[in-house]
């Protein structure tokens, strides 16, 4: 049994994907930060980089957006560009679509290759007469679709360019649409049509560096993505956003109004399966499976790594079972720890080394199956002979990590501070320092609490320090600084 719970507090919208009472995905969404992808807009190219066959581009932001080459296509022509110099300049006005949302250091990932999704539809403008179709649906089904799409496309006129020329569009069959009626799908062809050309209208007046066309708000997106055939229940805890999303499935998705139920009890929706609780364990690098062993996740800029230990975890008969079982059983909380915490790009598994093939064939196909439900697109690897598994997933938004928390004040986001030793031994080179320099009679020291409780304890040390330098030291904490930090003032 699947449900979608959908949980709405003022400037924050939380949806959970819940599979059996287990939580496997969650999406948050707060008005402050809005994600970008799927936006529209009216861009203006700021340097062109032909070094790197890619051009940063003003679209509005803080930090100018990243467009390479291969995501660029020039109108009535197949294919991306092969020398950006041949499709862009500086100070050139484009209209741009965002693939990616900025994260950290980084800007926007853009293309000029639109698309805009409906339920059942992508509406691909510069594609010419190509219809594709998702390779879940099949045999007689597949063809239906195609020929109810194509006679559409055939009986219609072709939608515009950015240039005012005219083309056929391309459309991408969902597998949301199995099953669907010719006339729902039609209604959705002809709904896509209507935006594009009021997004192309909006350019033609729009300043540069401008948005020409916003995606849905994460309420509306979850009835147009999100919900597969199989889930039995959407629940919504907020009136208000109960009655907008029935009265855009009643308008669009009608087979989904029934899923559709107002949760008004007193107890929070999320802690109907402990949600709140599984968040917060998918904020934390150590991770325990039900067998005694663990897995160890570190979330970098350049890649995440996950790390995985037998623990307590023996066995009954041998060495190989045990480290089988353990890789066997990670695999099913990688996948969902993945799902839930939402990471992307570069994945290294550290699985406990397997002498058997058959073993590591096993546990690689585990882990593919398991990761089969995940909406975002993963690539793997085979096992190395060291016992690591390379993937990839399709990063098109901010992790759990990066949504609900911080860099550390304290550390600055390296994940450990200097030990209380490692500072006082700091404080006596910097005393040393400022002896020869200047001419003082005391030095007062300001650190926290634990730093000048081991100064007082290395009290010997303090006082051949003192005869040293030929002056006194003296120690004042400060309550409000941390373990790394402290001031010394000549007295």
């Amino acid at each position: 049994m699947e449900e979608v719970l959908i949980n709405v507090t003022p400037r924050e919208t939380r949806v959970a994907m819940v599979e059996n009472g287990v939580l496997q995905e969650v999406v948050i969404e707060r008005e402050s930060k809005r994600g970008l992808v799927s936006n529209i807009y009216k861009g203006r190219v700021c340097r062109v980089l032909p070094g790197m066959q890619a051009a940063f581009v003003d679209i509005g932001l803080e930090r100018a957006a990243f467009l390479h080459a291969s995501d660029i296509s020039i109108e009535g022509h197949n294919g991306p560009v092969n020398n950006i110099n041949m499709a862009l300049y500086e100070g050139q006005s484009i209209l741009v679509q965002v693939i990616k949302n900025p994260l950290g250091s980084k800007g926007a990932r853009l293309t000029t290759q639109m698309s805009i999704p409906s339920r059942y539809l992508v509406f691909i403008p510069d594609a010419n007469t190509n219809v594709g179709i998702s390779q879940r649906i099949s045999g007689e089904e597949r063809s239906r679709l195609l020929e109810i799409v194509n006679s559409y496309m055939r009986e219609h006129n072709p939608c515009p360019f950015q240039n005012g020329n005219t083309q056929r569009c391309g459309f991408i069959i969902r597998t949301a649409a199995d099953g669907v009626t010719a006339e729902t799908l039609q209604f959705d062809m002809a709904f896509l049509y209507r935006v594009w050309n009021a997004i192309l209208e909006k350019a033609k007046t729009a300043p540069p560096a401008s948005l020409v066309y916003e995606d849905f708000p994460l309420k509306i997106r979850v009835l147009r993505d999100l919900v597969e055939m199989t889930v039995e229940k959407i629940r919504i805890d907020s009136r208000e956003t109960y009655l907008e999303m029935s009265a855009f499935a009643d308008k669009f998705v009608p087979e989904l109004l029934p899923l559709l139920e107002h949760y008004p009890g007193e107890r929070p929706i999320f802690d109907l399966y402990n949600i709140e609780e599984e968040i917060a364990k998918g904020l934390q690098r150590h991770v325990d499976l039900k067998s005694g062993g663990y897995l160890v996740i570190d979330q970098t800029e350049a890649m995440t790594t996950i790390d995985v230990n037998t623990g307590k975890f023996v066995g009954h008969r041998n060495l190989e079972e045990t480290i089988f079982k353990t890789n066997l059983e990670a695999t099913q909380v990688i996948a969902r720890q993945v799902r839930l915490r939402n990471l992307g790009g570069i994945i290294i598994v550290d699985f406990i080394d397997m002498i058997d093939p058959e073993h590591r064939r096993q546990v690689l196909r585990s882990l593919e199956k398991c990761l089969e439900k995940d909406h975002a697109k993963t690539y793997i690897s085979d096992v190395s002979p060291l016992g690591l598994v390379q993937m990839t997933r399709k990063r098109t938004r901010e992790s759990l990590e990066h949504i609900l928390c911080e860099p550390c004040s304290v550390c600055g986001g390296r994940g450990t501070i200097k030990s209380v030793e490692t500072v006082c031994y700091e404080i006596f080179r910097e005393i040393m320092r400022e002896a020869r320099q200047f001419e003082a009679q005391q030095f007062l020291v300001y650190a926290s609490q634990l730093v000048v409780d081991l100064l007082i304890e290395e009290s010997e040390t303090v006082e051949q320090l003192e005869k040293f330098i030929g002056c006194t030291i003296k120690f004042q904490v400060e309550t409000f600084y941390n373990q790394e930090q402290y001031d010394i003032v000549l007295v």
